[in-house]
């Protein structure tokens, strides 16, 4: 038996290039039942080409096992628990998944004759009810593809309101536990960006807010609760510093599973905030979308919202373009519908009262793992958090070990890594989001996983270190990778046919496990 059949319980995969022999098909084509046609005469010489050089001649049997076989390498939420903190990777129940495929709906055709799409745009302006009502404010806009694409046009829709009252004013004030998208948006909006320290207790400090706040202030974006799983407590005052130098909070609300349900950003005094249906709103999260990030406003910014616009004449929805004060269009079309089908089943599935208890369930899973981990973890901000904790590597670097050996050696434990090494006004940080549909077992495993990591830090930090032993490959050498990355085949490559998956891994910077 060799060493990678005792490792582990499925062999390790050739690449399909590998696979490849001359003359093989993965498809069989019925006769043609009709003249053939030289597609080079009928379409022309430069539009034909042959076959695709070098593409791998594989049968159908081994294309079905080859993906299959390394699906099963995957790491999904069907089988267990993503702790990445601020990305809200939770369960998403599948029966929003049906909802969304109804025919009528995943057929829609978004130009189809709006007699006929009564349906589906009711489904839109129910989801527009509904999420002002959770937020509190008074319009929005569903165009938004995901969360950065929301802050942008959160923030144009900042810059078009104090341009039409003769100046768009020019910084926004960013605090140092925002996302990180958000001084990006504010940059791109065309604004200056102001950084503001947090206090000692991870929130705002409201002196230093005063200081740096004057007429030629656009807005403070400001991410609540914040990165470090702290509600901005003072959020109310701060609006009113900001209010009374004209300028506008904008709230990023990636974080809102923290809220929904208990406070209403409207009602704290944000002027506008985006939402991430595909992080609180239940749509399957990752791999490049897709994803939603509709924008609440206040009355006063309403008239710049994207257009079109929902509107009811009479009995009958209708898109309106009779906005002449809008920033125009921020997506094709009405939105990610699919995305927005998701969100309102959800919202209707839960209800209020369910909605509120789906929250109540996040905080109270991040606060058990906080006083569970505490022991054993640094926390650098020791007080009660909402939806996520984080932790430093304070402990463990007096052991040379930091928060990357550590989330590495979780993957021996089965477990997805936590965040790392972020936000960046922790050092060391371990950024820790259970989410709400986690149960008790589910997050007792995981934390047990942590503590015996601690131990084996305290008695055989080499064992962390070294991590992870039970992968199919080892540590990667993370600088050559990102410096030389090898990210696609080519026949050009000059990989002689006897090269194996292994050879190539080692080419690829991997250190195969001893």
């Amino acid at each position: 038996m060799t060493q990678n059949a005792r490792q582990h319980l499925t062999r390790n995969e050739e690449l399909i290039f590998e696979r490849s022999s001359p003359g093989k098909n993965g498809y069989q084509l019925p006769e043609l039942d009709v003249p053939e046609i030289d597609p080079a005469r009928a379409l022309g010489e430069e539009r034909v080409r042959g076959g695709i050089e070098g593409f791998p001649e594989v049968s159908e049997v081994e294309v079905i096992r080859h993906f299959t076989r390394l699906s099963t390498w995957n790491y999904a939420i069907d089988l267990g628990l993503y702790p990445l903190g601020s990305c809200t990777m939770k369960y998403n129940p599948r029966i929003n998944e049906a909802v969304a495929r109804y025919d009528g709906l995943a057929w829609a055709h978004p130009y189809q004759p709006q007699e006929l799409s009564q349906g589906a745009m009711e489904v839109i302006a129910r989801l527009e009810d509904a999420l002002c009502e959770i937020s509190g404010l008074d319009a929005i806009t569903l165009q938004p593809a995901a969360g950065a694409h929301g802050e942008l046009t959160g923030i144009l829709l900042v810059r078009a309101f104090h341009q039409a009252r003769g100046n768009p004013r020019k910084h926004i004030l960013v605090p140092d536990s925002a996302h990180g998208t958000n001084p990006a948006t504010a940059g791109i909006a065309g604004y200056e960006v102001r950084n503001l320290k947090s206090n000692d207790q991870g929130m705002i400090d409201l002196e230093e807010l005063a200081h740096a706040v004057n007429e030629d202030t656009a807005a403070l974006m400001v991410t609540n609760p914040n990165t470090l799983g702290v509600f901005e407590e003072n959020i109310a005052k701060a609006a009113d510093i900001l209010h009374a130098k004209g300028a506008m909070v904008y709230m990023d609300g990636a974080n809102m599973n923290a809220l929904v349900g208990i406070a209403r950003p409207g009602d704290f005094g944000v002027d506008v905030m985006h939402i991430n249906l595909h992080k609180t709103f239940s749509t399957p999260h990752g791999g490049g979308g897709p994803g939603g990030g509709p924008v609440a406003v206040r009355s006063h910014l309403a008239p710049y919202l994207p257009i079109p616009r929902l509107r009811r004449a009479g009995d009958k929805l209708e898109w309106s373009s009779d906005f002449p004060e809008s920033i125009g269009r921020v997506r094709a079309f009405y939105g990610n519908f699919g995305v927005l089908v998701r969100a309102l089943a959800y919202i209707l599935a839960h209800g209020g009262p369910d909605l509120r208890n789906a929250t109540v369930d996040a905080v109270l899973n991040a606060n058990y793992i906080r006083h569970r981990l505490r022991p054993y973890f640094d926390l650098p901000y020791d007080r009660p958090n909402m939806h996520e904790v984080v932790f430093s590597d304070a402990r463990q670097a007096a052991k040379g070990v930091r928060t990357g050996e550590i989330a590495k050696r979780l993957i021996d434990y089965g477990y997805h890594p936590y965040t790392v090494s972020f936000p960046l006004i922790v050092h060391g940080a371990l950024m820790i989001e259970p989410t709400e549909t986690e149960s008790k077992l589910e997050l007792d495993g995981f934390i047990d996983a942590m503590i015996a990591i601690a131990h084996e830090v305290e008695n055989e930090p080499q064992t962390v270190l070294k991590a992870p032993h039970r992968t199919r490959v080892s540590r990667v050498d993370e600088v050559t990778a990102a410096r030389r990355p090898v990210v696609r085949w080519t026949p050009e490559a000059n990989i002689a046919p006897q090269t194996t998956a292994a050879d190539l891994v080692g080419a690829a910077n991997v250190q195969r496990p001893e």
